[in-house]
Order: structure tokens, then C-alpha cells, then sequence
């Protein structure tokens, strides 16, 4: 008998607590504040009860507010509308929102509502959620910092939370590439590609995670020294993205750095074409003709980066290069 007592006060605090809650009000005018009550549902797409969305109830003649939220079997009670028109609207972090408007009656029971709230798929789904997004930022903050094993923790954390989310082996993917586990990080790009292919049907439909994973797949062919793969996995990464400047960027700028000077003065030239007044690939052109022994094409480019960005903090050793190259013409 006590345990069915504690039962009901449980249920009855419950309540309470969202009678409590749904009396939040926002430029509360009078007139809008009654009797009138509303009781609903709000469930997932295959019908489980969803805990703790936000249930918002919106005068539509003024900007009176009253707050709810759905217990562990997705139920809610609003009380204190006045009789008229209100826009009634469920949410929650990594759902999708459903509204619909009503009128409210204070007379009388008003109809139940039934909200049906679709799970937001990808990283979209964690866009406004605060506990993900700090993990994110410590895992890349110790990314940067060269922490790797402790960032590969620290994914490894958000994908034991969040497995739905496939895009953050790019970011462990990135980690095993800088630590020189060549075999392991060609093992996370290859997964992020095959993910997006079973969740969109084609690559250009998230052309942003597919361009960072196909020129992950051929920086880690690059340092096998497997040209052939890498030239592969870039022609992937600017068919994917063919206008995309910083593409073509990365791709010349990591050519490069591999000592691929052909092939980066390519990509970096087609950098220039898609967008004439960026500033960096010019600079780093001027580098890569000057490793190649080009002074005159060096100097072309060093000057229409001093033209193009005249406050870069990097001018003032561009124009000491400039005059060393001059120098050594002579």
C-alpha cells in the first residue's frame, strides 16, 4: 500500500511540476491567461515516447507564452490559456519540430494533440546540443595541440555516445594521419565515404564530409609515396567539389609538401582560376616556383599577393624574399 502511495505522489508532483513549469511567461498580456488547458503526446517516428521535449504554447494575437515539457511516457498538460487562436509547438535536441495552431477553449475539454518529432540524422542532430559540441571542441582543441592519443579518447567517448554521428572518423581518421598510422586512418576516410554512400546514395549530396575524407585517402597515399592513389583520391575530392577554391588549395598544398611541384603548381593555378582575388594561393605559389628555380613566375606571385593583401602579417617577409630573389638574378 506504501509503495502505490509514494506512486501517486510521484504522478502527482509530476503533474504539478508541469503546471509549475507551464506558467512561464514572455510579454504575458492579461487577456490571453484563462482556464483553458491542453494534454497531448509526443513520440518518435516509430512510436516510442519521447522524454523532455519542449512544448511551447504561443498566443497568436499577442507574444504570451506558456512552457511544458513531455514526462517519460511523452505526455504533457498545459494549463492557463485564455480562449482564441495558439500556435502549440514541441522540440528537443536532435529532433526535428512539429506546430500546429489551435483554438483553445476555456469551456469544456479541448482535443488532445498527438506530436510526432523525427530524429534528426548525421551531425545535424547534435547542431544545438551543448554536451556534444564540448566534446567536439576538446577532441580538436587536443588535436591541435598534438594530444593525439588523448583526443582519439576523447572521440572515442563522443562515438560510444553519439554512434550515429559517422562524420567524427574524420576527425579520428586525422589524429591516426598525424601520429603515422597510415593503415588506420585510410581504414577511418574509407568508412566516413562508405557511410555517407549508405546514408545519402551519392557523395555530392554531403559534399563537405566526402571532400575531407577522399583528400584524407590521398594525403595518406601521398606518404606511402603511392602517387597514383593519391592523384586518384584528389581527382575524387575536385570532382566531388570542381568550383571549390580551398579544395583545390589544400590538394597544390599538400602536393607540395610532398614535393610534388608540377602537380601542386596545378592545383594551386586552378585555385587562382575559380577565384582571381584570393590571396593565398598566390603566396604559396611564389614558394613553389622559387623551389622549383622559377624566379621571374616566384616573383609574379609574390607581388600579386603584396597587391591582393597588402596588411597580411606575412607582407613584410614576402617583400625581404622579393628582394633576395632580386638580388640573386643579378
Amino acid at each position: 500500500m506504501g509503495k502505490t502511495k509514494e506512486h501517486s505522489m510521484n504522478k502527482r508532483l509530476l503533474i504539478a511540476g508541469f503546471l509549475i513549469s507551464a506558467f512561464i511567461l514572455l510579454g504575458a498580456s492579461q487577456e490571453d491567461m484563462g482556464k483553458g488547458r491542453i494534454t497531448g503526446t509526443v513520440a518518435d517516428e516509430n512510436g516510442a515516447p519521447v522524454e523532455g521535449a519542449l512544448i511551447v504554447a504561443q498566443s497568436l494575437r499577442s507574444q504570451t507564452k506558456l512552457e511544458g515539457r513531455s514526462d517519460g511516457k511523452g505526455k504533457f498538460a498545459i494549463a492557463g490559456l485564455g480562449t482564441g487562436g495558439w500556435r502549440i509547438t514541441a522540440s528537443k535536441d536532435g529532433y526535428g519540430s512539429s506546430s500546429l495552431e489551435m483554438n483553445i477553449r476555456q469551456l469544456g475539454v479541448n482535443p488532445p494533440i498527438a506530436f510526432t518529432l523525427k530524429k534528426i540524422s548525421g551531425a545535424a542532430g547534435i547542431s544545438s546540443n551543448k554536451e556534444a559540441l564540448a566534446m567536439l571542441d576538446q577532441g580538436n582543441a587536443l588535436l591541435n595541440q598534438e594530444n593525439y592519443d588523448q583526443a582519439l579518447q576523447v572521440f572515442g567517448e563522443f562515438q560510444g555516445k553519439y554512434p550515429e554521428i559517422y562524420q567524427v572518423h574524420l576527425n579520428i581518421g586525422t589524429c591516426y594521419l598525424r601520429k603515422g598510422e597510415l593503415d588506420k586512418a585510410e581504414a577511418e576516410f574509407k568508412l566516413v565515404l562508405d557511410k555517407t554512400l549508405e546514408t545519402h546514395g551519392d557523395l555530392k549530396k554531403d559534399v563537405e564530409v566526402s571532400l575531407r575524407a577522399s583528400t584524407g585517402l590521398g594525403e595518406v597515399a601521398l606518404r606511402r609515396g603511392d602517387f597514383d592513389a593519391a592523384q586518384k583520391h584528389f581527382a575524387q575530392a575536385l570532382d566531388l567539389s570542381p568550383q571549390d577554391e580551398a579544395a583545390a588549395y589544400n590538394v597544390g598544398e599538400l602536393l607540395f609538401s610532398n614535393q610534388k611541384i608540377d602537380e601542386a603548381i596545378r592545383y594551386l593555378e586552378l585555385a587562382i582560376q575559380i577565384k582571381k582575388d584570393w590571396p593565398k594561393p598566390y603566396l604559396k605559389l611564389g614558394y613553389v616556383y622559387l623551389n622549383k628555380g622559377d624566379f621571374a613566375k616566384s616573383l609574379e606571385n609574390f607581388n600579386a599577393f603584396i597587391k591582393l593583401d597588402p596588411e597580411n602579417p606575412e607582407v613584410p617577409q614576402v617583400k625581404n624574399m622579393i628582394d633576395t630573389i632580386e638580388k640573386m638574378k643579378k
